[in-house]
């Protein structure tokens, strides 16, 4: 399995040491069974951002110290460079690069997204989080199902809904697809 999967799965691990957090706690708050839990801290399979989010979100983690390990300095401004922000590669068809992860006490995670394509009849994995999400493509096409309702989104096309909702995507036409993620964390 990719290192960077492994890493985070470390990080939760040091997480829960340093909190003193059970493994039955903490997959309590990830809505998960705790023999679930166990198997993404092992490192062997891949942790859904959704997860990583809760888990930030309720122990007031920032999201990029979890995926990324480094502790966000900035305050005033963070500059991201084309292809240089922060990345993680979670499974080989799936690469997230973080576009703010210096900047402290976000209220938002941008993310650009590239995704490979699948086999035709692979099923699309559905994830859920607290809060809002905005997506617009920058390359390629894809298929976002929602709640149920599968939508086509093309470059160009933007989409903003509840993230509570069951979503995935997959890449169409055997392309590649790339699109901004901004995940919006929930008012208190």
């Amino acid at each position: 399995m990719n290192e960077q999967i492994k890493q985070i799965a470390q990080r939760l691990i040091g997480l829960r040491d340093v909190l003193n957090i059970t493994t039955e706690e903490i997959a309590r708050v990830c809505g998960i069974p705790e023999s679930e839990y166990v198997e993404l801290e092992s490192g062997m399979v891949d942790i859904p951002v959704s997860l990583l989010y809760r888990v930030g979100k309720h122990y007031n983690i920032e999201l990029s110290t979890l995926m990324f390990g480094d502790e966000p300095r900035m305050n005033a401004y963070f500059l991201t460079r084309k292809d240089k922000g922060a990345a993680v590669e979670r499974v080989k068809a799936y690469k997230y690069q973080s576009l703010a992860a210096g900047f402290m006490n976000r209220l938002a995670d941008p993310f650009l997204v590239t995704v490979d394509p699948k086999p035709e009849n692979t099923e699309i994995h559905l994830n859920t989080h607290p809060g809002q999400e905005f997506n617009m493509v920058i390359e390629g096409r894809m298929m976002l199902s929602i709640n149920g309702k599968d939508l086509i989104l093309e470059t160009g096309d933007s989409i903003y809904f509840d993230s509570s909702l069951p979503h995935g995507m997959k890449a169409l036409d055997n392309k590649t697809v790339k699109f901004l993620a901004m995940i919006i964390a929930p008012q208190d």
